[in-house]
């Protein structure tokens, strides 16, 4: 039974230190590997970042993770994946890693990915160059995802975002800023690669539970969204949407 902790937004700064560790001990014999999705600090500096891998450095199992959109604000994002690296995190930005538990693999490719809307409301690689520019990115990064899952060679394939592969886990948020919080090429990119699960950030006011069109399930597991430092997750009842109780408090800033 492979249990999987993951959290979203955690934004931390320069005076963050211990809102994580303080919660080591709940994790610690519950969950086999820890997920954050994104948005790891409070505006992108690199001193924020340092402040979450001290407390990262002593997590109690293998922390994995990718960048936000807050991450990239100061242009300081090879620095915080310096720094977390350093403090042994897998940062992963069009990247995968492949981790063994109890002898079965788990392996979790990671990206931020980006905006572009839902079908019925989502924009169109066609008119202005920036326009364009936005969508292909999108289309980019969809493509490198599936590129990503489907090359895992893993008993289980997780999928690691910031935007949301699924409008479901959206709820609660404003329509109008959907092409803002995720893509539905993220999602077809999932559903093409066979993953089992994915987990994203981004959307505050959004739900938890949600699935992709080809029924992957999908976790939206923002701080402000699960209201828990972390929530668990058992990959095998993920499957049939069936997921643990959290068993931390949330981490308030």
């Amino acid at each position: 039974m492979i249990r999987v902790a993951a959290a979203g937004d955690v934004h931390f700064d320069r005076n963050s230190r211990g809102r994580l560790s303080r919660h080591w001990s709940e994790l610690a014999g519950k969950a086999d590997l820890f997920l954050i999705a994104g948005d790891l600090t409070q505006v992108g500096h690199e001193e924020e970042a340092q402040v979450l891998a001290d407390d990262l450095a002593e997590c109690p199992v293998p922390v994995v993770s990718v960048l936000g959109n807050h991450d990239f604000h100061q242009d300081q994002q090879e620095a915080i994946k310096g720094r977390l690296r350093d403090a042994g995190v897998h940062v992963l930005e069009r990247e995968a890693v492949t981790l063994k538990v109890n002898g079965t693999s788990v392996g979790v490719f990671g990206l931020k990915g980006f905006g572009g809307g839902f079908l019925g409301a989502c924009c169109s690689d066609f008119g202005e160059p920036e326009t364009k520019a936005f969508v292909r990115h999108t289309k980019m990064l969809a493509e490198e995802l599936r590129h990503g899952l489907e090359g895992l060679k893993s008993d289980y394939r997780l999928a690691l975002l910031h935007y949301s592969p699924t409008p479901d886990t959206l709820l609660g948020e404003r329509k109008e800023i959907y092409p803002f919080l995720g893509s539905y090429l993220l999602g077809e990119a999932v559903d093409a690669a066979g993953a089992h699960a994915a987990f994203h950030g981004h959307a505050h006011k959004g739900i938890e539970l949600g699935q992709t069109p080809g029924g992957v399930p999908v976790r939206n597991v923002a701080q402000p969204v699960i209201r828990h430092a972390f929530n668990i997750y058992c990959l095998h009842e993920l499957a049939t949407d069936i997921g643990c109780a959290p068993v931390a408090q949330a981490a308030r800033a």
